[in-house]
């Protein structure tokens, strides 16, 4: 036996013999080979806990005190804490965070310890209270055991699923992607640590990759593949984990919330329905979805392609537009259920305090189907950016990235035109035409920008004309503009509109204020501080009454004449601007719209910028879908690598169909 099993020679008795009672176990810091070097080896403290061993006989043996390690490890029984299966570890995951990866000793700290340990002792071991003796076991039996992939799938299949061994698996809200990272195509096998480095273990358990799979490192089945093809097999076993965890939040959000008796006596069937949708729906469909994934996965530990599953389950997604549509009444719902239920809010933070949820608030588990639909084309164009082009493979990708797509398009359209016409309904509500009216609702109108602005107006006095400041709201749709004054939050008087082609929109700097159709306006604007800064013009060349119309307007914000700007302009010159000369960002943090003309983000989105503002605004176009709006610049990082900007233009050439010049 090699000494490298990290049993001393000296307990090498014969396997049928039952070992001496009070004998000790031997470590592997006491072997013939860990003599060599010293018996002082350093390893992890947070891999191991002290316990101490104690004897019914009455102690009467010094070894009795001695204190013995116990190996920390995600697939123990906990009915042998010092021991475990050998079968189960063979099968099992061997990268939990108390992996070791130097050499073959260091395979795992806790093989070293129970390898080859007589499991069938337990019973004597509960009488004993202390470990078994080790039992030698020839090494040929592991080759034999592994000889070919086939009989991996056979034992795979017979054994547990792919993920059931991680009892504390990441949930969806945790989980990072790596082919959303903008550098993915970095080593998937997490870098040596270096002796001089202090080890660090993160509150978050480990996810696996198809590289650290136990079937796939002890065939050394990555080294026999190409730098390539293991990339791509990352790139499809990411599909599938993903899909793992994200189930484990739905069922999370069904079980603990949805379900709850608790939550659902303090409020009525109307708002659970608005608040939980078709939540089981998405469920099902998503656990058709990874049972097929896991089953080509379970087939074969090598997967050829999974582009035929994801294109058959992309056209039967059907709940994931229906629960998208529903969320602008899901939103408005909790903040009412918040706001002015006080039974609700209690016991939902009771629930979101269970030890299943960790500490996560239900609207991390509400919005995850959102999530999860926007992220799959970005898998799959990770896949398809690993296969060779002129592979057979590479056309079957497209084709399922091309449904993915479409699937995100119609949530996206559901969830839009539902906030769209609920919003309009509510617009036409609040005005008041004191002109002749106009009609507002249309299901091809939607809200672009609204706000109030400050307009500077000449009014006859006694010997001349004098300039006089009057605030204005505006509410900006996509065909026309409304001119209104607010009376109150829900009430506004309209007094102009006009269409959005007979808009045109300067900047005006304090310099040009001379040339101002408004006279004296630069005396009043200095006098009067606020808004001198940030003013523009807007001509109209035909209002409600035929009329021509201009206006100097004031802002804030230096931002905000820049939102409006491009806002009322529409920037006519969108479509000329070539996108590879422009800016790219990767979003750091979270951001969710809270204007009409903003950009919600998820981190790790990719976003092409076409405007900045000194004051901390940029306007940029989400590579993922084309969507474009403002965010703060503090959410993002610009990216400088040349070859990452090269490879987010081809994945937005494909994700978008455009053409590009790359």
């Amino acid at each position: 036996v090699s000494p490298e099993e990290g049993v001393s020679p000296a307990s090498s008795a014969s396997p049928l013999e039952e070992p001496p009672e009070q004998q000790p176990v031997v470590l592997s810091t006491h072997s013939l080979a860990a003599l060599k070097v010293g018996t002082q080896q350093i390893i992890p403290k947070g891999l191991a806990s002290e316990i101490k061993v104690t004897s019914k006989g009455g102690g009467q043996n010094a070894e009795t005190s001695k204190r013995v390690l116990k190996v920390r490890s995600m697939v123990e029984s906990p009915s042998l804490p010092l021991v475990a299966d050998a079968e189960g570890e063979a099968e099992g995951e061997l990268d939990s965070p108390g992996s070791l990866r130097r050499g073959l000793r260091s395979t795992s700290y806790r093989r070293a310890v129970v390898s080859g340990v007589d499991f069938d002792s337990s019973l004597n071991f509960k009488k004993k209270n202390r470990m078994s003796q080790p039992i030698l076991k020839a090494v040929v039996e592991d080759k034999e055991k592994f000889a070919s992939l086939g009989r991996i799938k056979k034992k795979m299949l017979k054994g547990q699923g792919t993920f059931d061994g991680e009892e504390n698996a990441v949930l969806y809200q945790n989980y990072k992607e790596k082919a959303l990272d903008i550098d993915s195509d970095e080593e998937s096998e997490p870098r040596e640590q270096k002796s001089d480095e202090k080890v660090v273990f993160r509150y978050k358990p480990l996810r696996s990759t198809w590289s650290q799979l136990s079937v796939v490192k002890k065939n050394g089945l990555s080294e026999a593949i190409s730098q390539e093809e293991r990339k791509r097999q990352e790139a499809i076993f990411e599909v599938i984990s993903s899909e793992h965890s994200y189930l484990l939040s739905l069922e999370i959000l069904i079980r603990m919330f949805k379900n709850s008796r608790e939550l659902s006596l303090t409020m009525t069937k109307t708002e659970s329905h608005h608040l939980f949708s078709n939540i089981t729906d998405v469920y099902e469909a998503s656990k058709k979805f990874f049972t097929e994934l896991e089953a080509r996965h379970q087939n074969s530990i090598f997967i050829d392609d999974i582009s035929d599953i994801v294109e058959k389950h992309s056209s039967a997604f059907d709940p994931y537009v229906k629960y998208c549509t529903n969320e602008v009444y899901q939103q408005r719902t909790l903040q009412k259920l918040l706001a002015t239920n006080p039974a609700f809010k209690e016991a939902l933070s009771r629930i979101e305090a269970h030890e299943d949820c960790r500490s996560l608030p239900m609207i991390s588990f509400l919005i995850l189907p959102m999530q999860r639909v926007t992220r799959l084309p970005l898998l799959m164009d990770t896949i398809c950016q690993k296969t060779p082009k002129d592979s057979p493979k590479y056309e079957n990708c497209k084709r399922a990235l091309k449904e993915v797509s479409k699937l995100v398009r119609l949530c996206n359209e559901g969830a839009r035109k539902m906030e769209r016409t609920e919003m309009m309904y509510t617009i036409n509500s609040q005005l008041e035409f004191k002109i002749k009216p106009f009609p507002l609702v249309s299901s091809s109108r939607w809200l672009v920008k609204r706000g109030e602005l400050t307009a500077y107006v000449e009014e006859p006095g006694l010997f001349s004309k004098r300039t006089s400041k009057q605030q204005v709201y505006f509410f900006l749709f996509n065909d026309v503009l409304i001119i209104t004054k607010k009376k109150s939050e829900e009430s506004y008087n309209v007094t102009d509109y006009s269409l959005r082609d007979q808009l045109v929109v300067q900047q005006c700097d304090s310099e040009d204020l001379t040339s101002s159709p408004v006279k004296n306006t630069s005396t009043m604007l200095y006098s009067r501080q606020s808004s001198a800064a940030h003013l523009f013009r807007l001509a109209v060349l035909s209002n409600h009454a035929g009329e021509r119309v201009e206006l100097l307007l004031g802002t804030e914000t230096q931002s905000d004449r820049a939102r409006w700007i491009t806002a009322l302009g529409r920037d006519r010159d969108r479509q000329t601007t070539d996108r590879t000369t422009l800016t790219q960002v990767e979003i750091t943090r979270t951001y969710t719209a809270k204007q009409s003309d903003e950009l919600s983000l998820q981190v790790a989105d990719v976003v092409l910028v076409y405007q900045k503002v000194t004051d901390g605004w940029y306007e940029g176009e989400r590579l993922r879908d084309g969507e474009r709006g403002w965010f703060p610049m503090e959410c993002a990082k610009e990216i400088t690598c040349r070859a990452t900007l090269d490879k987010n233009m081809e994945r937005m050439g494909r994700l978008l169909g455009l053409e590009t010049n790359v």
